[in-house]
């Protein structure tokens, strides 16, 4: 079996976002569930708290979708007509090509760091479409699975991370991928600023908790994009307030963001 994620990156016709609300979660959900090794599918929107303020965010939803294939190869273009039907239906909005949907092979499951509650749901998700240095790959992985990640999912609300490779294998229609790799953060929080805030301060080694991030690798190239969205399907609302391992007692009432 092969952990495989698919992202449906896409704006809604004006005034259908009920439509396709009420499609992804019937229609759809029905033709899903009997697809060979589905495991989930969630909707998230666009966020106003981003890391990168200035970087556009041309898609306003994102469609998530997981498997666990038995042959790739040939279960992954199963997903390509269900989309089709509602492209065909005229629920999204491509009048620019903005739409996109590129699959990748994960190189392993969810990484969930000590703030992660398993018996609750995610509140949203980050997803960098990112890229390594050539020649730098091998301490590109080391970098982010033995020091970013970790370090990532102890900032306050930032819970658990994958990622995977762009795969060769892609659905129709078949567009740019900015970035051969897809770094996926998961979120449990009911601030995201306080998050987003906490995480650019640790990166600059100013956060309130004393806590720093090593220096960036560089392995990573700078050629990626951030993109925050906050979970819309199923339980939409996460209840727990922020979810972090430590003392949020440490942050002062007026901790504000000042850079990214």
């Amino acid at each position: 079996m092969s952990i495989y994620t698919t992202t449906h990156l896409y704006n809604v016709t004006a005034g259908r976002e009920a439509d396709y609300q009420a499609w992804f979660d019937g229609e759809h959900a029905r033709d899903l569930s009997r697809l060979r090794g589905f495991r989930s599918a969630d909707r998230y929107e666009v966020t106003p708290e981003q890391v990168m303020p200035d970087i556009a965010q041309p898609w306003r939803f994102m469609s998530v979708y997981e498997f666990d294939y038995p042959a790739p190869e040939i279960d992954l273009p199963a997903l390509g007509p269900l989309l089709a039907e509602v492209r065909d239906s005229g629920l999204i909005d491509d009048a620019n090509e903005s739409e996109r949907i590129f699959s990748y092979a994960m190189y392993r499951d969810w990484y969930s760091g000590p703030n992660h509650n398993v018996d609750k749901p995610f509140s949203g998700m980050f997803i960098i479409p990112a890229n390594f240095v050539a020649g730098m790959e091998a301490e590109y992985h080391d970098w982010y699975d033995n020091v970013h990640i970790p370090e990532v999912c102890r900032v306050p609300g930032f819970v658990a991370m994958k990622r995977g490779r762009l795969s060769p294998i892609q659905i129709e229609p078949k567009r740019f991928c900015p970035g051969s790799e897809i770094v996926m953060c998961a979120h449990q929080t009911d601030d995201l600023l306080f998050s987003v805030k906490d995480f650019s301060a640790r990166a600059r080694g100013v956060s309130p908790s004393g806590e720093a991030m090593e220096p960036r690798s560089k392995a990573g190239s700078f050629a990626r994009t951030v993109h925050f969205f906050k979970r819309i399907s199923g339980a939409q609302q996460w209840d727990g307030g922020i979810a972090y391992a430590g003392d949020l007692s440490v942050y002062p009432a007026d901790f504000r963001i000042t850079g990214a």
